[in-house]
């Protein structure tokens, strides 16, 4: 590590943008304070301040690259705990409208760990960078700025204790990480500046999850069976053993525009029963539920448009899901925060603290993929308010077409695996390799390649 940028920099919020971000803040700041109103040190399982973090959680394989990058080892510790890693393709079932992609090696390393297994891991590795100090249970009630309001220079804290009292962690720099929760476009109005513009997909969406004891394996060798929900049959599924123990199952059910999966236990079994995979009501209707179905709501996507203030005090940055709250089916909040933790390395790599309007303009850059895959995939729901471009539309269109191909076409699976893995961007599905297929396939080009038979220890056997 070379000269210091500033003394102090604070994070508000232990969310996994905010460990990220610990670990960039580590190499250019002497002291980064992480705050979060949760106790997290030794927690292993769900916590408040994650209330999605009972249900399905998807690490696509950029984040998953870029967490190994900044904390070499990280997946040997997952596999330790009983994680075990596979391939995106060849070893998780991905069904579209009950047809499954032709399944074939990728090449894409799959870590398929629970939400509080993966925090509780990396939690550990920023825990023990020595410049790092996590402060518990802590409620963050504001900024303290320079008196005309155009610099934060702190944040006002107080712990969650009967008798403790506020105060001011001053800083060199503050960032927000607080999540979809984020209080940023208040504090901005109250200090006069403009609230940032917002896009929003109003999806009305609803996890419920629910555990079982299975009586037999339907995995196989497999890590999860999925059927994604689509336009054409809307109820979707995340269905995986957990790690360490092939027996326990977890079942998150997923549900748009208020079709949610229920909570009662015969309703959630009978919307099993309609999902156009049986092989999921086959394992689970015979099996031990270990608890009641439980469910989170997600009314709403929202990206906050920080790129486009004009006025914008310095010393204050905001990432993760308090700039931009994806629709959670598609697995990209995590690894869009690590795409963010990249940017904000290269802008601290210039020796100085980031201003805020170029980093907002950078993040803004990464943001444009995920989220127009994300919302124009929404868009395809008739019920999904928002406008449709023509080219939304062409692109929606074009996206089923490759799926229904892709049950007989592996090539295409990758392509569509790559992307929503973020490691492409969306345009190369219309490269000509890829647009030949879709347009004008052949029995040639549907034949694939067939899926690998692989050993006991999930290697590959050569024939």
């Amino acid at each position: 590590m070379g000269e210091n940028v500033g003394d102090r920099v604070v994070v508000l919020g232990g969310s996994m943008a905010g460990m990220l971000a610990a670990r960039v803040l580590s190499e250019s700041y002497a002291e980064v304070v992480l705050v979060d109103r949760d106790q997290l040190t030794n927690v292993s399982g769900y916590r408040r301040g994650v209330p999605h973090g009972r249900h399905a959680h998807g690490l696509v394989a950029r984040g998953h690259q870029i967490l190994e990058s900044q904390f070499p080892g990280l997946v040997d510790d997952l596999i330790a705990a009983g994680v075990r890693p596979g391939d995106f393709n060849g070893d998780i079932r991905w069904f579209f409208n009950g047809e499954r992609m032709r399944p074939s090696d990728s090449g894409l390393v799959s870590v398929p760990a629970t939400r509080p297994v993966l925090e509780y891991h990396l939690r550990r590795r920023v825990q023990a960078i020595p410049n790092v100090t996590f402060m518990e249970q802590y409620d963050i009630w504001g900024l303290e700025t320079t008196p005309d309001g155009s610099r934060v220079v702190g944040a006002r804290v107080q712990r969650k204790d009967q008798d403790s009292e506020p105060e001011i962690l001053h800083a060199d720099l503050v960032i927000d990480t607080t999540g979809r929760g984020s209080r940023t476009p208040v504090w901005l109005e109250e200090l006069g500046y403009a609230r940032p513009e917002e896009d929003r997909v109003k999806i009305d969406l609803a996890y419920t999850t629910r555990h079982y004891r299975l009586s037999h394996d339907p995995f196989g060798t497999d890590l999860a069976i999925i059927p994604a929900a689509t336009p054409a049959n809307p109820r979707g599924a995340f269905f995986f053993p957990l790690s360490g123990d092939k027996d326990i199952a977890e079942l998150s059910l997923t549900g748009i525009l208020g079709d949610h999966p229920p909570t009662d236990p015969k309703g959630f079994e009978e919307f099993v029963r309609s999902l156009p995979t049986p092989e999921i009501y086959e394992a689970i209707r015979d099996a031990e539920p270990l608890d009641e179905p439980v469910m989170f709501r997600y009314p709403v996507s929202v990206r906050r448009r920080y790129e486009r203030l004009t006025r914008f005090p310095d010393g204050l940055l905001v990432m993760g899901d308090a700039v931009c709250s994806f629709n959670p089916v598609y697995a990209q909040g995590m690894t869009v925060s690590a795409l963010e933790s990249l940017v904000l390395r290269r802008h601290l790599e210039q020796g100085n603290a980031p201003r805020p309007a170029d980093f907002f303009r950078d993040i803004s850059r990464e943001l444009d993929a995920p989220w127009d895959l994300a919302a124009g995939s929404d868009l395809g729901y008739a019920g999904v308010e928002g406008r449709r471009t023509l080219k939304i539309r062409l692109v929606n269109a074009y996206v089923t077409r490759l799926q229904k191909l892709a049950v007989n076409d592996a090539h295409l699976t990758n392509a569509f695996i790559r992307v929503a893995g973020l490691i492409d961007p969306p345009q190369t599905l219309l490269h000509p390799r890829n647009l030949l297929r879709v347009l004008w396939p052949s029995k040639r080009r549907a034949a694939g390649a067939p899926r690998p038979q692989r050993d006991d220890a999930g290697q590959v056997v050569r024939t």
